[in-house]
């Protein structure tokens, strides 16, 4: 058996031509959701991908309102900025790039953030809305793993999927929404992590694995069954003198190993990344929606 590849790319853009025809009727009705920016620093991979983010904004008619703070900043001038976007009616999303600086406290940022702005989906009102089956800004990576497992067909009600990982971003809001009622919901879930005893015990069990480990090679070909669908949320940079960088990136899983058994895989790069940014704009767009009280 050779895996089917889920492209991410091809997923992704996708979305965004949805969202762009969905832009443009809002802007019809005088309606231009706006996404606000922060990045504190200069931190070349934080720098590059906020970078990203702009463009997609552009591509599909989203206003961006990029703000670049000093790596020195301090954290009254950093909330002062985000409550003029609070009180900003362009601005239908908050962005605050992570990681910050180490100076600045994290959870008073986010806090700081109106929860109806919180398009990155990690405010606490948003993650208790989530957790209960409220409405609310789904995290933009677990969202993106959903998307995927739909528009490839994967079903997903009934499934056991096992995610190895536990973090706040990923793992474990992606175990509360994979067991929510709904279509995209209503799995079986574990969740396994770097106390789990015997992590292939549980992965060879499972339908749908998820490797979200934030380490290479974590998920090998012997930890899952024949047929199995795996999503490797991992980037890692390995050292590789082949390449002119110096490195390659590679994912959670061992893709080549796993392409074998499974019936489907996302590659790294070009699987979950894509849809990150994706559904961050997907997010700012419902946002817009909601400002406005027009149903999506």
């Amino acid at each position: 058996m050779s895996a089917k590849i889920i492209d991410g790319k091809e997923i992704a853009r996708q979305i965004r031509d949805e969202l762009a025809g969905e832009i443009r009727k809002l802007k019809e009705k005088g309606i231009v959701p706006g996404l606000g920016v922060i990045l504190v620093g200069d931190d070349p991979a934080s720098r590059s991908y906020v970078t990203a983010k702009e463009r997609a904004c552009h591509e599909i008619g989203i206003f961006s309102d990029d703000n670049r703070l000093p790596a020195n900043a301090s954290q009254t001038e950093l909330l002062a900025l985000i409550r003029k976007m609070n009180e900003d009616p362009r601005i239908n999303g908050i962005l605050v790039q992570l990681p910050l600086p180490r100076h600045l406290n994290e959870s008073e940022v986010l806090l700081a953030i109106d929860p109806d702005k919180d398009v990155d989906g990690f405010h606490p009102t948003n993650v208790g809305r989530m957790v209960v089956g409220e409405k609310a800004f789904l995290p933009c990576t677990p969202h993106g793993v959903l998307q995927m497992l739909v528009r490839s067909g994967v079903k997903i009600e009934g499934a056991h999927a096992v995610i190895v990982g536990r973090s706040n971003i990923v793992g474990k809001p992606l175990a509360n929404m994979l067991m929510a009622k709904g279509k995209m919901g209503n799995a079986t879930v574990t969740v396994c992590h770097t106390k789990t005893k015997d992590i292939g015990y549980f992965t060879r069990q499972a339908d749908i694995v998820i490797a979200a480990a934030g380490r290479p090679n974590t998920v090998t070909p012997d930890m899952i069954r024949e047929g199995a669908v795996v999503i490797d949320v991992g980037v890692n940079r390995i050292e590789d003198a082949t390449k002119k960088a110096g490195f390659s990136l590679v994912g959670d899983a061992d893709f080549d190993g796993c392409k074998a058994k499974a019936s489907m895989i996302t590659p790294v790069p070009g699987g979950v990344g894509p849809m990150t940014i994706t559904m961050l704009l997907y997010n700012t767009v419902e946002s817009a929606r909601r400002a406005n009280r027009i149903q999506s």
